[in-house]
């Protein structure tokens, strides 16, 4: 018997969604001004939390320096310096500087979904996770961003194993739900809520909103 009183509760994909909305409401995610702060963003929030990466890119914009250009163009000592607040700072800079680069051809031409997503993780240091939040959050196409904290909350609730992959994770959300921008923004944005204030690595069962369903 599972020790999570949300283990295998008869509750479909959209329901679980909106059980979560009633609970924290909309949660306003990216946090991004702009469309090139938003892919900026999710390379350096590879390996660190928000709050380090924030501190980066207020230094970003503080040089005036938070777009793509400026960063593929910039000295690499200085976008390190600039960017050392989100740790693996040197690693970091070579990414973002190559990941611009591309990017920036990449969005002179016209792909299908999967041809961008397929170009993107060609890219060196970009993964699925953040090729999709670069496509979900700064271009605004239906694809649904799988994290740590979705594997989590889901396999918890036996909608998943721990062995599920990436693929087959998002496959779930991409079929049980409409392909829908707004949706998966919101989605994903209450699954990372969910799994900060109740759903951690040590859980808080008692006070999830399934402990009483």
């Amino acid at each position: 018997m599972s020790a999570y009183p949300c283990h295998n509760l008869p509750f479909t994909i959209q329901e679980i969604y909106s059980q979560l909305f009633e609970r924290y409401g909309t949660q306003h995610w990216w946090p991004g001004e702009s469309h090139d702060e938003i892919i900026i963003g999710a390379i350096l929030t590879q390996n660190t939390n928000w709050s380090n990466v924030s501190k980066a890119i207020s230094n970003l914009k503080k040089a005036n320096a938070c777009d793509l250009k400026s960063c593929a163009e910039m000295d690499t000592e200085l976008l390190e310096e600039l960017i050392k607040p989100s740790g693996f700072f040197r690693i970091k800079a070579k990414r973002l500087q190559q990941a611009s680069i591309e990017i920036l051809k990449l969005s002179e031409k016209k792909h299908t979904l999967h041809e961008f997503r397929k170009e993107l993780l060609s890219i060196h240091g970009i993964g699925p996770e953040t090729a999709d939040s670069i496509l979900l959050y700064a271009f605004e196409l239906p694809v649904f961003v799988i994290d740590a904290y979705t594997k989590r909350i889901f396999s918890r609730m036996g909608k998943t194993t721990e062995k599920s992959t990436y693929h087959e994770i998002q496959e779930i959300f991409h079929h049980s739900l409409p392909l829908d921008i707004a949706l998966f923004n919101e989605y994903h944005a209450l699954i990372v809520r969910h799994a900060k204030e109740v759903c951690r690595k040590k859980p808080d069962c008692e006070h999830c909103i399934w402990s009483t369903r």
